[in-house]
């Protein structure tokens, strides 16, 4: 049986972003480790992945970051980027709270991000603050590709939320893009959604 020859540069390529992505990572995970409030931190351990979203209306790929305790208790939050797009600064602005991550580490239910007040329209002082506010132009990533993966557009609604969503899901976002798509921003980032 014949096999063509391998691509040389296409090898390297791809052994190139695995290695990227180790990185991205172990970096990851330091800077986890690091913001975790001392009383919790002793025997914890911080996993990365990325997950790969295959709705069209999704950040394409998120970092999905797992900490377990040694307690015995556990958590997970996400964060709408690229493992090598995530930097300390982002990290620092999505991570958990101290009550969040004390309520982990003794084994409780806690949900990160809070939503719990999203669902009555009575309560809008109480919802964090967004950027943006309805009518207002913005470019969105779409894409994959850092440079050209993003879509002009304008908001159209805040804190949105589909049927199907679990209970307390909600996006800060929805927005009608120019080429007359309807997505959801999952985060109210500059590396998801920024001023057109």
């Amino acid at each position: 049986m014949f096999l063509p020859p391998k691509n040389e540069a296409a090898v390297e390529e791809t052994r190139a972003a695995e290695q990227a992505r180790r990185e991205a990572y172990s970096r990851i995970e330091l800077w986890v480790t690091d913001a975790i409030p001392a009383d919790y931190r002793r025997g914890a351990i911080v996993s990365v992945q990325e997950v790969v979203c295959g709705d069209p209306s999704c950040s394409p790929i998120d970092t999905a970051i797992a900490i377990l305790f040694e307690s015995g208790g556990k958590g997970m939050f996400g964060i709408p980027l690229e493992a090598k797009e995530v930097s300390k600064e982002v990290i620092l602005e999505l991570l958990p709270t101290p009550e969040v991550l004390g309520a982990w580490f003794r084994g409780e239910d806690a949900e990160w991000p809070p939503m719990d007040d999203m669902d009555d329209d009575d309560d809008d002082d109480e919802r964090p603050q967004l950027r943006f506010k309805v009518g207002d132009r913005v470019v969105c990533r779409v894409g994959p590709d850092p440079v050209t993966g993003w879509a002009p557009g304008k908001v159209i609604m805040l804190w949105y939320r589909e049927p199907s969503w679990p209970p307390n899901s909600w996006a800060p976002y929805k927005i009608e893009l120019d080429d007359g798509r309807n997505i959801f921003a999952p985060g109210d980032v500059d590396q998801i959604i920024r001023l057109a």
